[in-house]
């Protein structure tokens, strides 16, 4: 990757770069009401690749949307880095996400008319800001999208497609990024390039992801993997493997 890598990553504070505290999201009232999450207290280590799984309904969507200011929680606190996303005005919210979070989706969320370097750059072409060059050239680089950022997204692959996608939300350079389901419209290999990418931006990028996956093998890519069941957190597995997430999985049931 090189030194300008290295440099980047030096720049990057670890820690913990976002925290739920006894966060509880409740949908609807009375009879109807359905508890998505209860009293979650999670800790997102900085420069570090945290995968959340479950079973569905386990409330791992959620969990991501509500730490990444999508949605408010019914009690509790989400916080990023020492800001309480509660405490937040809507503008100030807005703001937030813009500058210092980042989102990647199963749908590749593309303008089509736009070409790959364009779709790139789009958060920064919206706010009336121009990309850090030595940083766009880091994201680029380690994308690997070299000689495709003049294609329009027609002209290239799902996987290529999505790793657009990803470098379009690293080229802000966020303090975290949220992935839901990032490989759900991938065929294996498009999603094990995309994975190796994620895993790359996490270790010469020193990037923060967060990514809500159902796939073992998706798993096996993160650092560590939080299992969500019922809306609560039930297990934490480090250094994780294909093997023992899957088998960690059937535990729970689908």
């Amino acid at each position: 990757m090189g030194s300008n890598a290295t440099t980047l990553t030096t720049r990057r504070r670890a820690g913990t770069v976002a925290r739920a505290v006894d966060a509880t999201k409740v949908y609807g009232r009375g009879e109807t009401a359905v508890v998505a999450l209860e009293h979650v207290t999670l800790e997102i280590p900085g420069r570090r690749f945290t995968a959340v799984m479950g079973p569905s309904g386990s409330g791992k969507s959620t969990l991501m949307h509500c730490m990444a200011g999508l949605d408010e929680l019914t009690s509790g606190h989400v916080f990023l880095g020492d800001d309480d996303l509660s405490e937040l005005s809507d503008k100030e919210l807005t703001l937030l996400r813009r500058q210092r979070v980042g989102f990647v989706f199963q749908s590749f969320n593309l303008l089509p008319t736009l070409t790959a370097l364009e779709n790139v750059t789009l958060p920064l072409t919206l706010a009336g800001q121009k990309p850090d060059p030595e940083w766009l050239d880091a994201v680029v680089d380690t994308v690997g999208l070299g000689d495709r950022l003049s294609h329009r997204p027609s002209e290239l692959s799902g996987g290529q497609q999505q790793r657009v996608a990803m470098a379009r939300a690293l080229v802000t350079r966020p303090q975290i990024v949220f992935a839901d389901e990032p490989t759900g419209n991938l065929d294996s290999r498009a999603g094990g390039a995309l994975l190796s990418f994620m895993r790359h931006s996490v270790e010469e990028l020193g990037q923060t992801i967060v990514m809500v996956t159902h796939d073992p093998v998706a798993a096996g890519y993160a650092d560590a993997v939080v299992f969500l069941a019922d809306g609560r957190v039930v297990d934490h597995m480090v250094d994780p493997t294909a093997e023992r997430v899957l088998d960690r999985m059937k535990a729970f049931g689908d």
